[in-house]
């Protein structure tokens, strides 16, 4: 076969996006999935307008919205007994814009992205194609894999990692525990449950409730009434004790008090969230983006959204080098624009509203904490919520000012 300009990593969202955006421009494209088929669990919900801004680049928003997409109605934060204290109007909820807040799971738009990769002559997806290596010289990168057929080594003139948190790429490039950042002590256990919190007063889409320890996120991910609800738990326990502590959490945390018979838990998953950035997005012919470059906890809404930016973005300096538009060092732009957005943006947004959820006096909130403040701000000041709806643009960044003029 011919090699392809770039292969691809991973066949995640991120993978899979990147490599519709590439194969819709003509570009040819191998994406390697080590796992037999799509991840089908539920993961990540919301796409902030940035993401929103790419999906609709890429053109696969209109199937979302067909498939069940919606535009939440935006996030606010309570007292553990539900009182409201403060909430920001979601972008969309009650204006007109072309990149809504959209909430959609993103096992189904796995589905999307694969329905629309797989009409594309360009691009070529292969499962069960594990990589355990690589390397690179001045004309070409190649993978070594393991595939059904035995070891392969896998040319293109880039490769792009974005194979996720435990990314083989990045461990190949810097090592298996070079992976700058920390890990959070606190346990979070992620659940998908149908209750209907809007009987009990909860007529936000999202719901962050504050508590030095019943501090936990609700949210509604469907219009069938499931909805998210991501809590912290003791560290250290096992999943069966985890399991078995459920009940007596829920009937702590969620409104109404309620007995496993008031509600369906259809998922359960307990993880530890991370604060991590590669040293490097970019070394020679070898990309990163997404989870495989960096992490972070999702209670800033942010990792998925920027995962999603960076592909937007390195589709763009891929195709420049394509066309000619743009030499390779544009790659090095996209590692110092990418790497500064997540330590100017992500990482503090994030840090900091997990930090308000289980460290910040319920009682004083909104005394104290800056952000609530201006929460209650935007409530009677259209301009301040306008404001605080466009901050998240700031992760954006075109990279097709570099290109030949």
């Amino acid at each position: 076969m011919t090699i392809p300009f770039t292969l691809i990593v991973g066949a995640g969202p991120s993978g899979l996006l990147l490599a519709l955006m590439l194969g819709k421009k003509g570009i040819p494209v191998r994406l390697l999935e080590a796992a037999e088929s799509l991840d089908d669990r539920p993961r990540a919900t919301h796409y902030s307008p940035p993401a929103v801004y790419e999906l609709r680049r890429a053109g696969v928003l209109e199937d979302m919205k067909a498939e069940g997409a919606f535009i939440p109605n935006g996030a606010c934060w309570r007292k553990l007994n539900g009182e409201f204290l403060s909430g920001v109007r979601a972008a969309g909820s009650n204006e007109p814009t072309p990149t809504p807040m959209t909430c959609f799971p993103l096992n189904k738009l796995n589905l999307v992205l694969q329905r629309q990769v797989d009409k594309l002559p360009h691009v070529e997806i292969h499962y069960s194609h594990k990589v355990t290596g690589l390397g690179q010289d001045e004309a070409k990168a190649w993978v070594d894999v393991e595939t059904p057929d035995g070891p392969q080594r896998l040319e293109a003139q880039y490769i792009v990692g974005c194979d996720g948190a435990n990314s083989q790429v990045r461990r190949s490039l810097f090592g298996d525990w070079e992976f700058p950042g920390f890990t959070w002590e606190q346990q979070i256990v992620a659940t998908n449950t149908y209750y209907p919190f809007e009987k009990h007063g909860f007529d936000w889409d999202s719901n962050f409730i504050i508590h030095p320890e019943h501090w936990y996120m609700a949210a509604r991910i469907s219009n069938d009434g499931l909805w998210r609800v991501t809590y912290g738990e003791v560290p250290g326990l096992s999943l069966d004790e985890l399991k078995a502590r459920q009940p007596m959490k829920f009937k702590t945390l969620l409104p109404g008090n309620p007995d496993p018979k008031d509600y369906k838990v259809v998922s359960f998953s307990p993880y530890k969230v991370h604060q991590r950035l590669s040293k490097k997005m970019r070394v020679g012919r070898f990309v990163l983006a997404a989870d495989a470059a960096h992490l972070c906890n999702p209670f800033g809404g942010l990792g998925l959204t920027g995962g999603i930016v960076d592909v937007g973005g390195l589709s763009d300096c891929l195709e420049g080098i394509y066309s000619g538009q743009a030499d390779d060092t544009i790659l090095d732009i996209y590692d110092t624009v990418r790497r500064a957005k997540y330590n100017e943006i992500v990482d503090p947004v994030s840090t900091g509203n997990l930090r308000l959820l289980f460290e910040q006096n319920p009682e004083t909130a909104l005394e104290e904490s800056e952000f609530l403040k201006m929460c209650k701000r935007a409530e009677t000041d259209p301009e301040v919520g306008a404001l605080q709806r466009r901050a998240g643009d700031a992760l954006q960044y075109d990279f097709r000012q570099h290109y030949r003029k």
